[in-house]
């Protein structure tokens, strides 16, 4: 069973689509998969429930699919910083109440088993009014998992990717491999952006995991428009 934790550089890098094309790849090689989305900050009411459609995406390409809360334990209703989402809804987040939602989650055994953040890997789970500031980083240090990390290209991509990559070390993290994911259809010099962070994640002994090409616009839940995206992806190993 191989477990990792999908962060990125920013809001909208791509990292769901990354992990619904990870886990779309790995059921493809008749592989067992599960998602989980610990924490979605934006949804609607479907079904009777607040969901929100990256946690819907993950629970669609999971073979092992369960009811929508188990795939995404909290659901806030604003598509803002899940702690202001919080707030506004008068609820409490903190890394132990989080660990304590996503325990069922956590538990269900599979082949390929994807947990993914909110935003980019410091995002704040609350404000420290109660104590010690807490982000999704000491949550997916708590899960003691390796990393992917989805380097959104635009301009910035290079720092954005550094410093984040950075502080993946800095916290002791494995990162098992980091994917180039073109969210820009006309980002200037692009190739020379890519080249320069393969070389300077291949000198970290971090692989590369593909070159996402862009596609904004396609229906990520048609499998079929989907395979161009996880055709461009290997898996890591582990």
């Amino acid at each position: 069973m191989a477990r990792y934790f999908v962060t990125g550089t920013d809001t909208d890098a791509g990292k769901t689509l990354v992990s619904a094309a990870l886990l779309h790849k790995a059921h493809q090689q008749g592989l067992s998969t599960f998602g989980l989305k610990p924490v979605a900050a934006g949804c609607e009411q479907r079904s009777g429930e607040w969901q929100n459609d990256d946690a819907r995406l993950l629970r669609h390409y999971s073979s092992l699919q369960h009811a929508y809360h188990v795939h995404n334990p909290v659901a806030l209703q604003a598509a803002i910083a899940p702690h202001i989402a919080a707030a506004q809804e008068q609820r409490s987040l903190s890394v132990s109440q989080l660990l304590n939602a996503c325990q069922p989650s956590l538990e269900i055994n599979a082949d390929l088993h994807l947990t993914e953040g909110a935003g980019g890997w410091l995002v704040p789970l609350n404000d420290g009014s109660q104590g010690d500031i807490e982000t999704l980083a000491d949550f997916a240090i708590r899960l003691d998992i390796p990393v992917i990390l989805v380097v959104g290209l635009k301009l910035g991509a290079i720092n954005h990717a550094l410093l984040t990559a950075q502080m993946l070390l800095a916290h002791g993290r494995q990162v098992a491999g980091w994917v180039a994911n073109a969210i820009q259809p006309d980002m200037q010099v692009q190739a020379e952006n890519v080249q320069f962070l393969r070389r300077w994640f291949s000198q970290n002994n971090i692989p590369c995991l593909g070159e996402v090409p862009h596609c904004a616009g396609i229906d990520a839940f048609d499998s079929q428009q989907l395979d161009a995206v996880a055709a461009a992806l290997t898996l890591p190993e582990g």
